[in-house]
C-alpha cells in the first residue's frame, strides 16, 4: 500500500507551512504530498486565516524545493480554469518537478467559495459535469497531440481552433490523470474513459468497496486495456494511545469515536488493520488527509509505527 499526504490549506496554512510538510513527508519515506484545490475554508473550527493558496502554484514551488515525492491535487476544480491554459500549467510543473506530477481533477462543487471569488458556478450539476467532461477531453488531447501537429477542439461549451498543443509535459505520454468521486454511473463511465487512477474520497469500507466494483465494471465495458490504480482518501488522527488520539481530534474539531468510524484513526495498530481492510476491497493507494500541519510528529509516528507493516 503506498501512502500519500493529503492537505487541506484553505483551511488556513502559509506556502511555508505546506514546504514544511513536504519536506517531512520527503524525508520520512511517504510516496506523495497532494493538496486541495479550494479557496474558501470549510465548517466552523478555523476561521481560515491567513487566506487561501493557489494549489498549482503551490505546487510548482513544491515541485522545485523536493525530489522525490509524488506532487498532484485531489481534486483541481474544472470550473476555476479554462482547459487550456490548466494543460499549460499542470504541463509546465510537471517539467519543473521532473515528472512528478498527478493530476487529480474533478467538476467542482463548492458554490459559496466560487461566489467568494466571483467565479461562475453553472447551476446545475448536469452542466458542470457536461463542462467537465469536455476539458478532460481538452486536456489530455492536448498533451496527447503529437509535436509539430496542432490541436482542434468543437465542443458545446469549449471551441480550440488550431492550436500548437504546447507545452507537452515531462511524462510521456501525459501526466497520470485521477478522477475521484462517488457518482453512480457518468463517475464510472468518465474514470474508465479518462483516468489512470480512481479514488473514492472518505467513504466507508463498504461503500468504497461498491464504488470500487461499479468503477471495475465500466472498465470492463468500456473494453479498455490499461490499469486502473484504484486509492481511497480518509482522514488521519493516530496516536500511540487514547490522550494522544483525543489530543489530536481536538486540534481539528473531531472526536475519537466519530473518526474512527469516518477516518483512520486509532492507535498504529488499529491504523495497520484498517488499511489492510481498504487493501481487501483493491485500494493500492491511501491519501492520509492530514488537517494539523503544524503536528510534523503525527506523519513521524505513521511512517515509524504503521507505513512498514503496510508498505
Amino acid at each position: 500500500m503506498r501512502l500519500r499526504i493529503f492537505l487541506e490549506p484553505q483551511q488556513g496554512a502559509t506556502y511555508e507551512d505546506q514546504l514544511a510538510v513536504a519536506r517531512a513527508t520527503e524525508e520520512l519515506g511517504f510516496d506523495g504530498l497532494f493538496r486541495s484545490d479550494h479557496y474558501l475554508h470549510m465548517g466552523d473550527h478555523t476561521d481560515g486565516l491567513p487566506g487561501p493558496t493557489d494549489a498549482w502554484i503551490t505546487l510548482a514551488g513544491l515541485a522545485r524545493e523536493t525530489s522525490r515525492i509524488r506532487l498532484g491535487t485531489l481534486m483541481t476544480a474544472a470550473t476555476f480554469r479554462y482547459p487550456g491554459p490548466l494543460a499549460i500549467s499542470v504541463a509546465q510543473v510537471d517539467r519543473m518537478s521532473g515528472g512528478r506530477v498527478e493530476f487529480g481533477f474533478g467538476a467542482g462543487w463548492y458554490e459559496e467559495e466560487h461566489a467568494a471569488y466571483g467565479i461562475p458556478f453553472p447551476i446545475t450539476g448536469r452542466e458542470r459535469f457536461d463542462r467537465y467532461e469536455e476539458q478532460l477531453d481538452i486536456i489530455t488531447g492536448l498533451w496527447g497531440t503529437p509535436v509539430g501537429e496542432s490541436f482542434r477542439y468543437e465542443g458545446k461549451h469549449y471551441r480550440l481552433s488550431e492550436g500548437p498543443a504546447l507545452p507537452k509535459p515531462e511524462q510521456a505520454p501525459r501526466p497520470p490523470v485521477v478522477i475521484g468521486g462517488t457518482g453512480p454511473k457518468r463517475t464510472p463511465r468518465l474514470a474508465a474513459t479518462f483516468a489512470d487512477e480512481y479514488n473514492v474520497p472518505f467513504c466507508s469500507l463498504e461503500e468504497t468497496g461498491a464504488a470500487f466494483g461499479r468503477t471495475r465494471d465500466a472498465v470492463a465495458r468500456s473494453g479498455r486495456t490499461a490499469p486502473m490504480v484504484y486509492s481511497a482518501a480518509q482522514v488521519l488522527c493516530a496516536g500511540r494511545d487514547e490522550a494522544e488520539i483525543a489530543r489530536r481530534a481536538e486540534r481539528i474539531g473531531r472526536a475519537p469515536e466519530e473518526l474512527r468510524a469516518n477516518g483512520l484513526a486509532g492507535t498504529p495498530a488499529e491504523l495497520v488493520d484498517k488499511i489492510g481492510r481498504f487493501a481487501e476491497t483493491g485500494a493500492e493507494c491511501l491519501y492520509l488527509q492530514v488537517l494539523d500541519m503544524s503536528d510534523l510528529d503525527h506523519l513521524a509516528l505513521v511512517a515509524e509505527q504503521v507505513a512498514p507493516q503496510v508498505g
